[in-house]
């Protein structure tokens, strides 16, 4: 729950650091003094978009920070999850906001995106605002009611799981059935693409190979040319070639190494290189002799390469391999539309049994539903009653709907105030006072079923007064009991009597202009504080003494 608050350069706050307790306290203040800007600060610190205008006039940068006691709370399992250092008995969570508009989030001194501060916000601090109200009127805030009180979490996950396999199963459909209008459409220009690729007979590695024949044959009489003219000088006619006159200088060098070895390693030289020329007239030789131009075969390779080209061009792609690829793809597309139905049916199968489970999982989150719709229709009945509306009728219509993702119940919280009035959907009927009471009384009963450590309520009187804020007060110090913390922001004597703590807000004139300020009142001034709600004027000895009546009626004084 919240120990302490510090604020600094915020809106009208220059600086403020206030320590709260367990149990049920009040802040009261009159309208404009800035309890509304306090608000907007916590908001702020527990993940509301931040802007540059709620800076303190004159201001560089503006600081929210909270510390929380989350000893009680078994919260371990979010800091291990998210690698964020963990303390129970001090949990900080800091917000800085400069005038540039940059925004840094923290928690324990560890720096972390928004999402993250909002996520362990909603599991800190619930704000209950007037606009909050209109809650009521909303089909998914009511759902979110009842499977709260059902506690049914672990069936609402099975059945989101089994709703996604539905969803995936339904689009595999879909998108087979289109698949197959858009493919029966193009099947005739498929099978003309396959043939076309499939006749070309296409091989990895074939284009490089024809461009390097069609090079050669381009230049055969070049080539040709070179091999008989290299033939020629080394092997020559009648012995008059290179070979045979490096062979005889070998052989005139060889009679004379032994009587001069001087020249031995010459011989030897001469010797190498009349084996290795030898050998290279003759392979020379051979590749002359072994070239036969065929006139026709230069078409063909030319021929081969256009085509080719051609393919390339068509297909948008500069390879061979890609262009198979093409082919593989266009084959898989003709074995789909051949075996279209077959594969259809399967896929219609696997949507019918993800129905099947579907229902099923449903089923059972309707029935957990309707459970706990008697629980809060009896819950909200003895609330009610005590608060003022003792004709209440109070009813949860659950109506089927389709599968969607938060089950198939349409929920609607139904109420009527009076005896001779019908049941009509809640946010329609029920006045501001009376809303204020219905909400009051859900958020009772969803503090029963949810350990949230820290509960604001701002102005949620709002319409009643006399013993009714009485009610409502007692129903506020009961949620404060169980390791939880109310605070209520108020405009009534007979609530603000109750807290165990009570603050004020007011506005003070500084040098620097207008400033919002935030005490913990003093036994003394909390009577003056509430002879003052009682008056609405100058605080009288009379209004004093009904203060004091007040408390102690109230056990405060």
């Amino acid at each position: 729950m919240l120990k302490q608050l510090y604020i600094k350069n915020f809106a009208l706050i220059d600086s403020l650091d206030m320590d709260f307790y367990p149990g049920f306290s009040v802040m009261t203040g009159e309208t404009g003094a800035g309890k509304s800007i306090i608000l907007g600060a916590i908001n702020l610190l527990l993940g509301q978009r931040a802007e540059s205008k709620y800076i303190k006039k004159g201001s560089d940068k503006c600081v929210i920070e909270a510390h929380f006691d989350l000893t009680k709370y078994n919260m371990q399992p979010f800091f291990t999850d998210n690698d964020i250092e963990y303390d129970a008995n001090d949990c900080i969570l800091r917000r800085e906001l400069t005038a540039a508009g940059k925004s840094r989030a923290f928690i324990n001194d560890t720096p972390v995106p928004l999402s993250i501060i909002k996520q362990l916000g909603e599991q800190l601090v619930d704000i209950h605002s007037q606009h909050q109200n209109l809650l009521l009127g909303s089909e998914d805030f009511q759902l979110r009611v009842l499977d709260i009180i059902a506690q049914d979490s672990n069936i609402v996950t099975d059945y989101n799981e089994a709703y996604d396999k539905l969803v995936s199963a339904r689009k595999a459909v879909t998108a087979k059935k289109r698949e197959i209008e858009k493919n029966v459409e193009n099947e005739e220009f498929l099978r003309f693409q396959y043939r076309e690729l499939e006749d070309a007979r296409l091989e990895s590695g074939m284009q490089e190979t024809l461009e390097e024949e069609a090079d050669k044959l381009n230049h055969i009489e070049d080539i040709k040319g070179a091999l008989f003219q290299a033939d020629q000088i080394l092997s020559g006619s009648d012995d008059n070639g290179v070979v045979a006159s490096l062979k005889e200088a070998s052989r005139a060098i060889e009679n004379i190494k032994e009587i001069y070895s001087e020249i031995g390693d010459v011989a030897e030289r001469l010797d190498n290189c009349y084996i290795e020329l030898k050998d290279m007239a003759q392979e020379i030789n051979s590749h002359a002799e072994s070239i036969d131009f065929e006139p026709g075969r230069l078409q063909q390779v030319t021929e081969k390469l256009d085509q080719i080209y051609s393919l390339q061009q068509k297909h948008h792609t500069d390879s061979v391999d890609a262009l198979l690829e093409i082919q593989d793809s266009l084959g898989e597309q003709l074995s789909n539309i051949d075996n279209s139905d077959e594969l259809l049916k399967e896929l219609e199968q696997k949507e019918k049994e993800a129905l099947e489970v579907c229902k099923k999982k449903a089923s059972q989150l309707t029935a957990t539903r309707k459970k706990a719709a008697k629980i809060v229709e009896e819950g909200m009945k003895k609330r009610l009653v005590p608060l003022g509306i003792p004709n209440v009728k109070f009813l949860i219509r659950i109506e089927e709907k389709e599968y969607m993702h938060d089950g198939c119940d349409r929920v609607s919280f139904m109420f009527s105030a009076n005896t001779n009035s019908e049941l009509q959907p809640v946010s329609q009927v029920a006045s501001g006072g009376e809303i204020a009471r219905v909400m009051l009384s859900l958020k009772a009963m969803i503090s029963s079923a949810v350990k949230l450590p820290t509960i604001i309520f701002d102005e949620i009187d709002t319409g009643v007064s006399g013993k009714i804020a009485e009610k409502m007060a007692v129903i506020m110090q009961e949620m404060a009991q169980s390791d939880r913390q109310v605070i209520s922001i108020t405009h009534l004597p007979q609530i603000a009597a109750r807290g165990t703590n009570h603050y004020k807000v007011y506005k003070e004139e500084t040098s620097t202009g207008t400033t919002s300020r935030m005490k913990q009142l003093s036994q003394d001034e909390r009577v003056d504080e509430i002879a003052q709600m009682l008056s609405g004027a100058d605080v009288t000895e009379a209004a004093r003494h009904n203060a004091i009546e007040l408390l102690k009626m109230c056990k405060k004084l």
